[in-house]
């Protein structure tokens, strides 16, 4: 009888359980629903004034003012970068961490509609879909502040303004000034074609100017008292791929000259190639690097040039946690994915016709959640930074029509419409009712960072930037001559 007795009482407080944590999550996604609109607003106005890395006042400065209104006690200018800021509410608690993006990409200017059209030639877009990035982690950490105050519960929130993430590594230079100390758990996402929450690793990378000097002359006149600057850096981007040969099979590495001279008749006295060096292995990165190094060291030399690096990135590739993934994913599964209704198909009809690939997936994926799995992709991201010194989750919803590659006209275009404003707020849901998981469970936090100390081995975290300053230069000074 007494087994009975208990066994009625489990089922009993297991249904309590579940009533409440149905009605917290009620609580949250109304919230978020109720104000699709106004951060829809937001994350349109970022996008309509697509800022470069370390330049970004106008987009941080929208943030900061909807985090301020809303109660946060907002902290600017942090780890010596401008456009940089943490928010913080705090009533005691867990401390639930949240990165929000909202630098753009040279180049991409595009409006929002289903074929080719520049707004500014030349300008800047969001290709990577940062201005939803950014909103939708505000919209997430406000709607989860609400819900603290609703129900008196003890938790903090810390939104953490990350400048450059696209070249520039803003969150490396937070994380070397301890910034993230005494977070319990990172929350973010990114945008993308699908839903998924998966447990992710990806490549650390280095990346940064190799900058040759060498002696102006006359080309044809007295090319004998000339060193040319290009040579140098001819010389080294050949000597660099042989080295391809010579490395693992799982490395990128990539090269562009950014300057090469001014007219064919004189002979460059300076000359630039910028070069990123890509491997899930953050030791294999840091080898693969001191031999790029020596390689341009060796053409200085044979060219009769002089050489100077300038390093502008270091980042870690992504330390997995399946603890938080799986919680992630069990919210996005409750949340659902993006529903598009009768124009944004035309758009996305439109839009597909004009990918450059030979299979498009249907559009009926943009509403599919993807199964939970491992996984790894080869780019880079300086959320890995982070992941090293607490553990963190993050996942990706269809803000772009299936199909669509990041860093294309076509993302920008959904990035600044309808579709892109939706796959946002499931991304904002998502991390909220994920961050009310964390609050609420404290044996989840517990699991998460025993699963981070394991998967980190005793591994003592070390920036690969050393102490070098932010480079708020980076963008600013890229298609400069020197």
């Amino acid at each position: 009888m007494k087994k009975i007795i208990f066994s009625f009482i489990a089922a009993m407080l297991s249904i309590v359980v579940v009533a409440q944590e149905t009605s917290h999550d009620a609580f949250i996604v109304r919230n978020l629903d109720n104000n699709t609109e106004r951060f829809s607003k937001v994350a349109r106005e970022i996008w309509e004034n697509p800022e470069l890395g370390y330049l970004e006042f106008t987009s941080s400065k929208l943030l900061v003012d909807e985090l301020k209104a809303a109660g946060f006690k907002v902290e600017t200018g942090v780890a010596g970068m401008p456009t940089s800021f943490i928010a913080t509410y705090d009533k005691g608690g867990p401390v639930i961490g949240f990165l929000a993006e909202y630098d753009a990409l040279p180049g991409l200017s595009q409006d929002a509609v289903p074929f080719r059209s520049v707004l500014v030639e030349g300008g800047n877009g969001h290709g990577c879909g940062h201005n939803l990035f950014g909103t939708a982690v505000v919209a997430s950490g406000v709607a989860l502040k609400e819900w603290i105050d609703a129900n008196n519960i003890q938790a903090t929130i810390k939104i953490f303004g990350t400048p450059a993430e696209e070249g520039g590594a803003g969150k490396v230079y937070m994380v070397r000034e301890g910034l993230f100390e005494g977070v319990d758990a990172v929350i973010n996402w990114h945008p993308g074609d699908r839903n998924a929450a998966n447990a992710s690793t990806c490549t650390a990378v280095m990346q940064g100017y190799f900058k040759f000097h060498g002696i102006t002359s006359h080309a044809a006149g007295s090319p004998e008292r000339g060193r040319s600057a290009l040579d140098g850096v001819e010389a080294m981007n050949m000597m660099v791929n042989m080295m391809r040969e010579h490395v693992d099979q799982e490395s990128r590495i990539h090269y562009v000259i950014t300057n090469g001279g001014l007219a064919a008749n004189v002979v460059p006295d300076y000359a630039v190639v910028e070069y990123m060096v890509r491997h899930p292995d953050v030791t294999e990165v840091k080898d693969m690097w001191q031999r790029v190094i020596k390689a341009a060291e060796g053409a200085a030399m044979g060219t009769g040039t002089r050489v100077e690096v300038e390093v502008v990135a270091g980042i870690y590739g992504l330390l997995p946690n399946e603890t938080l993934a799986k919680t992630m994913h069990k919210n996005l599964s409750i949340v659902g994915g993006v529903e598009y209704d009768e124009a944004e198909i035309e758009f996305a009809k439109q839009i597909q016709t004009t990918f450059n690939s030979p299979r498009v997936p249907p559009l009926s994926v943009a509403k599919e959640i993807q199964p939970y799995k491992l996984t790894h992709f080869p780019a880079s991201t300086d959320v890995g930074d982070v992941s090293y010194v607490v553990p963190t989750v993050g996942l990706s919803t269809a803000t772009w029509v299936p199909g669509t590659a990041a860093h294309t006209w076509q993302a920008v275009a959904a990035d600044g419409m309808s579709i892109g404003y939706k796959g946002m707020m499931v991304a904002a849901k998502t991390m909220a009712l994920t961050g009310k998981d964390l609050i609420l469970n404290p044996l989840l936090i517990k699991e998460a960072k025993k699963e981070f100390d394991e998967r980190l081995d005793g591994l003592v975290y070390e920036p690969l930037i050393g102490d070098m300053a932010p480079p708020l230069h980076f963008r600013a000074d890229q298609n400069k001559v020197r």
